[in-house]
C-alpha cells in the first residue's frame, strides 16, 4: 500500500457539520481518490466490546449513545494517551486512496494518522454558530472535554469553513479547498 499524498484533517465542534462537509468533498473528488477515515466507528466498536454494549446502537443518533458518551470520551482519551496511534492503525489498514480525510480531529494537531503521510497534513476547521438549530445543547463533561476543545487555541488552520445558514456560501468555500487538493495532487 502506498502512503497517501494528502491528508485533510477536519476539526469542528459537535453539530458543526463535519460529516456533511467531508462527504461533499469525497463526492467531488470521487471515492477512488478520497477515503474518509472515521475514527468514531472503531472507537465505538472497541468500547462496545469492552463494555458489553450494542455497537450498532452506539452508531446511531439515539439516546442510547448519549447515555454512554461521557464515559466513552474519557475511555477514548485514555486509550489515545496510552497509545496515540491505536485507533488510527485500525482505520488506515488497506486504504489505497491518495487523499485521506479524517473527519474528526479535535484534540491533537499532529495525530498519529498523519504519521502515515509522506508530507504534512492539512488542517481544516468547520465553524458553525448554527449548532443549536441542529439540536446541539451544551453538556458539561462532553463539550468542555479535550476531545472537543483540544484545538481551540494554538493551531493554524489552512482553511476555515463557515457552515452557517447566514454565512458565506458553502459551495464557494469548498471550491477553495478542492482547488488546493487538486493543486497538491496535480490532477
Amino acid at each position: 500500500m502506498d502512503p497517501p499524498m494528502l491528508i485533510l484533517l477536519f476539526s469542528g465542534k459537535r453539530k458543526s457539520g463535519k460529516d456533511f462537509v467531508t462527504s461533499i468533498i469525497q463526492q467531488r473528488l470521487g471515492s477512488s481518490v478520497c477515503a474518509i477515515l472515521r475514527l468514531s466507528g472503531p472507537l465505538k466498536e472497541q468500547y462496545a466490546k469492552e463494555h458489553g454494549l450494542d455497537f450498532r446502537r452506539l452508531l446511531d443518533a439515539s439516546g442510547y449513545k448519549e447515555k454512554f458518551r461521557e464515559d466513552m470520551i474519557r475511555w477514548g482519551e485514555e486509550k489515545r494517551n496510552a497509545d496515540p496511534g491505536y485507533f488510527c492503525r485500525l482505520i488506515v489498514r488497506d486504504v489505497p486512496q491518495p487523499v485521506w480525510v479524517r473527519d474528526r480531529t479535535e484534540s491533537n494537531p499532529n495525530p498519529a494518522c498523519a504519521d502515515e503521510a509522506t508530507g504534512a497534513p492539512t488542517l481544516d476547521s468547520v465553524s458553525c454558530k448554527s449548532r443549536r438549530e441542529r439540536g446541539w445543547v451544551y453538556t458539561a463533561g462532553i463539550d468542555d472535554a479535550e476531545s472537543e476543545c483540544g484545538l481551540d487555541q494554538g493551531v493554524a488552520f489552512d482553511w476555515t469553513i463557515s457552515n452557517d445558514s447566514d454565512g458565506p456560501l458553502l459551495e464557494e468555500q469548498l471550491e477553495r479547498v478542492l482547488r488546493g487538493v487538486q493543486d497538491c495532487l496535480q490532477l
